[in-house]
């Protein structure tokens, strides 16, 4: 059964009160036109909404959320915004969740853990991406696609005046795990793995990112 209900508490010259019954917060936008291409920013001309629905209230002002439509994607020095769902959402793959062919199928919601204490909304979402770029070529070699866990840490300040959530901060990080060989080879596949990893590909640390433009969450019936 869902619970659709957050508690804003927000201590004002030692009173209290809350905006309550919000089933979830949404910022509108438009999809972004390069979806796998973190550093793209550009917009397309199709409008998409980021929603966090409550679907677990938890003890100790922790929630458990649903993610639909994705997350608003930015960089550094760049008015522009676009919201990203193939990486933020991603894919997923188990022997029940894949189509005819064995392919990974495109999510449409993604669960998100939040932490909330009156004033500051923490949230996290962990994803997976896959370019599906498997193949198996001559020589009985073969390739497994590239695939991306991605962890985005959302930072949020409640602003009591407009009753909505503003995005302070992100920090993205992005692995990278991909396999490759033959097993007519004594050595018959190699595995790169990496933790965290930078657009060139190299071992790097998690991005913190500060929006240039103003990013504020609405509440939702």
């Amino acid at each position: 059964m869902k619970i659709f209900q957050i508690l804003l508490i927000v201590v004002s010259a030692g009173m209290f009160s809350w905006h309550a019954s919000a089933q979830s917060i949404a910022y509108r936008g438009f999809e972004c036109a390069d979806p796998a291409n973190a550093s793209d920013p550009a917009p397309s001309n199709i409008p998409v909404e980021s929603r966090f629905e409550v679907i677990e209230s938890l003890d100790d002002g922790m929630f458990r959320l649903r993610l639909s439509g994705g997350l608003p994607r930015f960089v550094k020095d760049d008015q522009r915004i676009c919201i990203d769902s193939d990486t933020a959402i991603g894919f997923i793959g188990t022997p029940e969740s894949v189509n005819i062919d064995g392919i990974p199928l495109r999510r449409d919601s993604i669960d998100a853990t939040a932490y909330f204490n009156g004033y500051d909304l923490v949230i996290v979402i962990s994803s997976m991406y896959t370019d599906m770029s498997q193949s198996r070529g001559t020589f009985s070699s073969f390739s497994t696609s590239r695939i991306q866990p991605v962890t985005n840490t959302l930072l949020f300040e409640y602003d009591d005046t407009s009753a909505s959530f503003r995005l302070k901060k992100v920090i993205h990080n992005k692995g990278f795990v991909h396999i490759s060989g033959s097993t007519g080879l004594s050595v018959p596949f190699t595995e790169i793995i990496i933790p965290s990893f930078a657009a060139s590909g190299l071992l790097d640390l998690p991005l913190i990112l500060t929006p240039s433009s103003s990013i504020v969450y609405q509440f939702k019936e």
